[in-house]
């Protein structure tokens, strides 16, 4: 560690940093990482490279109606849903580089325990109001329907699915009593209102709290977006929420009388941040207090923009009436991310997932994240796309940052075996472009710390501008011929824009960071650390050994990019065909009808294009009576050398007809898949020979 950063570090302010718990019905997509996990890395390891203290706490949330819906469907349990794709989450963000200090899950018995005792306090303060109210039940399953257990028309938009918690179409917080025209999601009932007992965390007491402490003291530093729906659901008149729920799975109500009662997800859920820290400090053998009840800490919860109203006035209220926690000093929640112009969907595959990506790209989780940051949904919804990806690797990552590290030291390596050779005289070109490069850890970490990471994104590659433009203008391939003296000190301003770069990029590219470090050779002892780019005298010396150059970034080819829009292209297929309807059926038909249709088995022959028609095949049929001509509008779906030889079903008594001028005297059968791809009825079976009738 450098001097500067050890005095750094003994300066250094503490921070909890939470990012949003992932429920475990499901794995991590592109969505998720955008709005939340990235962005939550990025300031996470800035701070750390500053030298402060951190705790960057996240887990996964394993309660809720989701759960037990998606282990009914799988056929399995609770428990084993949650077990699948913890694991599956945790092993995804570890692989992508998200550096959680902790990693837990709210099935965890330390949770457990710190929720019960969370709610045991509140409830013995008197926080609560305890209600008998009507709630939605389902008599064929014989349970209260919570939440996403019903849909039915949100009263706000008319949308028709939505949800007994939310309306995903207009983003409305609901209760299932509000819904119009309720659904019972396990048998398809109606459901019937019915009595039952809860506790409510009565908001509306908090309501002068909330407008003092967010209202008109977050009105300046909030983002737009997070202040805006804060302040619309304050000023609409807060309402008693209820924090316990009518189901068999979750963490039971620690009080008498509440046999079959839970806590509701969304009072359980943000508890797990403070558990989770416990758990950490626990194994670090710190205490976890400081980090949740110092007011000199500075809480930060990274969210997506559905979650505002649970970490901006639910959890705040909550840690309120508790007395004992800090609250957060800012919430920057994100919009959302859509794919290839249509909105990111969990139930129609419609996401590039983590996991899979990660096996597709698994060398480049740098590229995701930077694409990812360079086009994040800060201040608006945003659009994922993979050209756009393919061209922020190519002509960015590719041609800008790693064409100026591989262009600096493979020079090196060639001119002076790897060895930082002595600089002569800076001129003042040279010292123009090392004051200037002295500026970017304060432009960067401005952004981040105004939580404007797709501004760090582009700074950050301004500063590889800076070291392409260097070498592009001081040309030393040219000017070692000429005054090999000139040339050792390009080289070496060069190799300390090299140096600031690995350091500048580590939160954005940490991947990217390590193998230029590596390079570098500066992984050890003398690793550098945020500040010393500041004010630095020589990032890396003379006489030091570097290693071998090797690409940080590898172009992406255009068939790589095709194989991923075809596999959207194939998902969009699927659900389009899923969600087809079948045709209503036709007027009757008498016994009469149908025995005058005369299908027989053929052959194709012959085929050919219909001149200047681009649907139209002309086909020379068998059909064992005869050989005939039969024009089909096939010629999309099929190449005319692809079907010679085809068996087909014809209907051969069909009054003939001129289509283009070429008389057709006859009709091939045809339908759709699955997947919606034209195929034929297909009679191809052995024994079965042209002719023949089918009845």
């Amino acid at each position: 560690m450098s001097k500067n950063q050890s005095e750094t570090t003994q300066k250094g302010k503490r921070y909890t940093i939470t990012a949003a718990l992932p429920y475990t019905n499901g794995p991590i997509h592109i969505g998720h990482l955008a709005g939340v996990y990235v962005p939550a890395d990025i300031y996470s390891r800035y701070l750390r490279l500053k030298g402060n203290d951190v705790a960057f706490i996240c887990g996964s949330d394993e309660h809720g109606v989701a759960i037990p819906m998606k282990a009914k469907k799988e056929g399995v349990s609770p428990q084993q849903i949650i077990d699948k794709y913890h694991n599956l989450i945790k092993d995804s963000f570890e692989a992508f580089g998200i550096a959680f200090d902790n990693y837990s899950r709210t099935s965890s018995e330390i949770h457990h325990q710190t929720a019960s005792d969370f709610f045991r306090k509140l409830y013995e303060q008197g926080e609560f109001i305890e209600e008998v109210t009507e709630q939605l039940y389902d008599q064929e399953a014989g349970q209260f329907l919570a939440d996403r257990f019903v849909t039915g028309t949100c009263p706000r938009c008319n949308h028709e699915e939505a949800y007994g918690d939310q309306c995903e179409q207009c983003g409305s917080s609901l209760n299932a009593t509000d819904l119009i025209n309720p659904k019972s999601t396990i048998t398809g009932s109606k459901p019937v209102l019915k009595e039952t007992r809860h506790w409510f965390l009565p908001l509306d007491r908090y309501e002068s709290f909330l407008r003092e402490w967010i209202l008109e003291g977050h009105k300046n530093d909030w983002k737009p977006n997070v202040y805006g729906q804060v302040k619309s659901w304050v000023d609409e008149g807060l309402k008693p929420r209820a924090v316990t729920r009518d189901l068999d799975w979750g963490i039971p109500v620690p009080v008498e009388g509440a046999d079959g009662k839970v806590l509701y997800v969304w009072f359980d859920a943000p508890i797990g941040y403070i558990s989770a820290t416990k758990e950490w400090a626990e194994r670090e053998g710190k205490s976890w207090e400081p980090y949740w009840k110092d007011q000199d800490t500075k809480l930060v919860h990274f969210i997506g923009k559905d979650n505002i109203v649970f970490h901006c006035i639910i959890f705040p209220t909550m840690l309120k009436a508790h007395g004992d926690f800090i609250l957060p000093e800012n919430v920057p929640a994100n919009e959302f991310l859509n794919l290839e112009g249509n909105k990111l969907s969990t139930s129609k595959n419609w996401a590039v997932w983590l996991h899979e990506y990660l096996e597709e790209f698994p060398d480049k989780q740098d590229v995701l994240r930077y694409t990812l940051t360079a086009n994040a949904p800060e201040t608006k919804d945003n659009d994922f796309t993979w050209k756009d990806f393919q061209a922020r690797n190519n002509n960015e990552l590719v041609a800008i940052f790693g064409n100026f590290i591989n262009r600096v030291v493979v020079l090196t390596n060639k001119y002076y075996d790897g060895v930082i050779p002595q600089p002569g005289t800076l001129t003042q070109v040279d010292m123009e472009v090392l004051e200037e490069l002295r500026t970017y850890p304060e432009k960067i970490g401005q952004s981040i710390e105004r939580y404007r990471f797709r501004e760090a994104s582009q700074v950050l590659m301004n500063a590889a501008r800076l070291g392409n433009k260097y070498l592009a203008d001081e040309e030393p391939w040219k000017v070692v011929k000429t005054d090999p003296e000139r040339v050792q000190t390009i080289m070496y301003v060069a190799l300390q824009i090299a140096s600031a770069l690995a350091v500048l990029s580590e939160p954005l590219l940490p991947f990217t960071s390590e193998k230029l470090r590596d390079m570098l050779a500066q992984n050890g002892n003398d690793r550098l650390f945020w500040d010393d780019i500041a004010g630095f005298e020589t990032l890396l010396p003379a006489g030091k050994q570097i290693n071998k150059a090797s690409l940080l970034f590898t172009k992406i080819e255009d068939i790589e990019i095709e194989k991923q829009l075809e596999k959207l292209e194939n998902t969009k297929k699927m659900n389009e065909a899923a969600n087809k309807t079948a045709e209503p059926q036709k007027e009757t038909a008498t016994f009469e009808d149908f025995t005058k249709m005369d299908l027989r088995v053929g052959t194709i022959i012959e085929a050919e294009k219909m001149p200047k028609a681009n649907k139209l095949l002309v086909l020379k049929v068998d059909t064992g009576i005869d050989t005939r001509t039969i024009v089909s509008g096939i010629a999309q779906s099929f190449k005319p050398e692809d079907i010679i030889g085809k068996k087909v079903t014809v209907l051969v008594n069909l009054a003939p007809r001129k289509l283009r001028g070429v008389m057709s005297e006859g009709m091939i059968l045809m339908t759709e898949n699955a997947e919606g791809k034209l195929v034929f009825v297909n009679p191809d079976e052995d024994g079965v020979t042209n002719g023949t009738t089918i009845n």
